[in-house]
């Protein structure tokens, strides 16, 4: 079977602490918001415009996530959107996208006096063990 393209590449920084749960069968899922900030010309004044992005890693990656990841910390993601679709109380259909990043790279932070750090930034890709685990996952909401 042949699969269309869906592949989406993000940087910004996390809005808050992730969330790391156990799914009811065992599989380990951290979710959490980053704001990518986009620059652009207005007249002769330069705006911003900022965008809020759930993501959602799995597995192993899930775990190093919420481990490494603070409120604030830069992030490369590297991953493909889904659509999640339900029932609300009415009877009505809502959905919500998302990332499902398949690797994260996590940028230097900032020591206390704001200098960056030298470091190389580490980064997290997902193994296809957990891409495996995940494709026998049914679509919900967490």
């Amino acid at each position: 079977m042949l699969s269309n393209l869906n592949s989406i590449i993000l940087e910004g920084n996390l809005v808050r602490d992730p969330l790391l749960k156990t799914t009811p069968n065992g599989h380990e899922v951290c979710s959490f918001a980053v704001a990518s900030n986009r620059y652009y010309k207005q007249t002769e004044e330069t705006e911003k415009e900022v965008s809020y992005f759930d993501v959602e890693t799995w597995a192993k990656l899930a775990q190093t996530c919420g481990t490494m990841l603070r409120k604030g910390r830069g992030v490369r993601v590297v991953g493909r959107l889904k659509q999640d679709r339900w029932l609300d109380s009415a009877g009505k259909t809502q959905t919500k996208i998302k990332i499902v990043a398949e690797h994260v790279e996590f940028k230097p932070q900032l020591k206390k006096d704001d200098a960056p750090d030298t470091t190389e930034p580490e980064s997290a890709t997902e193994t296809a063990e957990a891409d495996e685990a995940t494709a026998a996952l049914p679509d919900a909401v967490f």
